[in-house]
Formats: structure tokens, sequence, C-alpha cells
């Protein structure tokens, strides 16, 4: 009888061992920081209007957004946006906390250094905003001025470039607006970013007496959703999606732009 139950148990132990493998290989099949292949969890700065912004109702919209979303239909997985802010997405990224970013993030040397991209789905370039009675006419001429931009975008990369990686002329801001706001303020000459973005605050208030300079030296750049490095899959999949929307179209019907 007591051999008979030691078999029982050892039974027993066997099935609840097999039972425990077979949930670990279900959560081995998890993606990154979604725990599902099929969703996605996607960081973003939420305040960079057009391109991704929050509405009235605290969604999350926006030129990016509706292209992430498109993206993600045509190569069949969902998405779920979470606002992080600009300087901690890409800390977001680098973790594995989310398994890749959308928020104007130009293709960049010095960041495919740290992470990958997906193939460009936007193309912008820099642009300077400043008041309508300055005697600011070109790039050139803001070397002896006060200049705000975005901390650690491209617009703060070529103002440095301008300026000097040290100067106390530079006044960086944590969002786009802000920078703008530091200039109205008296703060700074002029405000440096993206053209989207630029257009659009010039457009949303056109009471304030405003103007734009493009500037030749102004290289095109191009978007890309950012990933973590080495995680290949996700950008196989990103890529996968960016090319169905660039061949039907619903690309340039987003965003007016033919992307190469």
């Amino acid at each position: 009888m007591k051999f008979g139950r030691k078999f029982l148990l050892l039974g027993i132990l066997i099935l609840s061992f097999s039972i425990w493998l077979q949930a670990c290989g279900t959560g081995n099949s998890s993606n990154g920081s979604s725990g599902s292949k099929d969703k996605l969890i996607v960081a973003t700065d939420a305040t960079y209007a057009p391109m991704e912004y929050m509405d009235d109702e605290g969604k999350i919209v926006g030129i990016d957004i509706d292209i992430v979303k498109a993206i993600a239909e045509a190569a069949g997985f969902e998405v779920e946006f979470k606002n992080y802010g600009w300087e901690p997405l890409f800390a977001a990224v680098e973790n594995g906390e989310v398994d890749f970013a959308v928020s104007s993030i130009t293709i960049d040397p010095d960041r495919e250094k740290t992470f990958d991209f997906s193939d460009p789905y936007f193309v912008a370039n820099q642009l300077i905003l400043v008041p309508e009675d300055t005697d600011i006419e070109s790039f050139e001429d803001l070397k002896d001025k006060k200049v705000s931009v975005q901390i650690n975008t491209t617009g703060h990369k070529v103002v440095k470039g301008l300026l000097g990686n040290t100067s106390l002329d530079i006044v960086a801001t944590e969002t786009m607006p802000l920078a703008i706001t530091e200039m109205l303020n008296g703060n700074a000459d002029a405000a440096v970013g993206d053209n989207s973005v630029v257009l659009e605050y010039v457009k949303n208030n056109p009471n304030v007496e405003l103007k734009t300079i493009e500037d030749a030296s102004f290289e095109k750049e191009y978007y890309g959703l950012m990933v973590q490095k080495g995680n290949n899959e996700v950008v196989d999949l990103l890529n996968e999606g960016i090319k169905k929307i660039k061949e039907d179209g619903t690309l340039k019907e987003i965003t007016g732009l033919d992307i190469e």
C-alpha cells in the first residue's frame, strides 16, 4: 500500500511539472515588452503637433500616429501608444520597455549607434522661426544670437554646429512649444525646429507676428521608427507595413508626400 502511494505521488509531481513547463513555453512566445506577438507597445512624445499630440479628449493623435496605425493594419498587428516624453522614450526603447518609438525621429548616424530604425516614412527639414520685425534673414545670421531648440533633436544638433556644443546662446527646452515660448518671451532671438511643427504653430497662431525662414544649408531629414538594437523581428515587421502603405498609396494620402 505504501509502495502504491509513492507511485501516485510521483505521478502527481510529474504531471505538475509538465503543466509548469507548458506555462513557461507560453510565456516565452511573447514579443518584447508587449506581452503578445499581436500587439506592440509604442512610445511617443505627444507635444509635437501635427505629428503627435493630445487631442481635447486626451487621446494621442497626429500624422505619425495615423501612419503607425496604417503600418500596423497592413502588417497585421495591433499597437498601443504611450506618451513617454522626448528624452524618456529613448531609454524606454533601449531598455526594452516598449517595442518601438514614433516621434518624428530623424534617422541619424549617431542614433544608429544605439538603435535600429525602420525604412524612412517621412521627409522633413529644419525651419527658422523669428519675430516678424527681426533683421534675421538666414541661418548664418544666428551666429551672434540666442537660439531656442528642443533638446537633443536634429534642430539642436544643427544649432550646435553653428554656435558650438557648449554655447550659452543655445536655449534647449524639453519640448518644441516651450522653445517657441522662450523666443516669444524674449529669451531667444529665434527658434529652430522641424518644418511641420513650426508651420503648424504659425497656422494655429495667426495673431502672433511671426515669420519663417528656410535656409539652403538645411538638408532633408528622414523619419524612421526607432527600435531596440538587434530586434530584427520588429524592424522587419515595420518595414513590411511601410512597404505596403507606400505601394498602395496610403502613406502619400496621409502625408501628402512622395517618400522614396
